[in-house]
């Protein structure tokens, strides 16, 4: 639990349960509540690796969607 902790401390942004992490042009989101759950992004969105299904990406790419500006440095 406590590297869930660590992760939610480091990352830029949270939204519904989900920590989204810069890491230099990629963003990083774990899902805090179910942390075998994640995904990297590169900047335009596309998926580099993934845990999650497709439905949970699709969620996750819109949240970052709509709230990408908070994730500016």
């Amino acid at each position: 639990m406590t590297e869930v902790v660590k992760v939610a401390e480091q990352a830029d942004m949270i939204i519904n349960g989900y920590a989204f992490t810069k890491e230099g042009n990629d963003i990083r989101v774990l899902n805090l509540n179910n942390p075998e759950k994640a995904v990297v992004l590169d900047s335009a969105g596309n998926v580099m690796e993934t845990s999650m299904d497709d439905i949970e990406i699709h969620i996750v790419k819109r949240y970052l969607e709509n709230n990408r500006e908070f994730m500016e440095e």
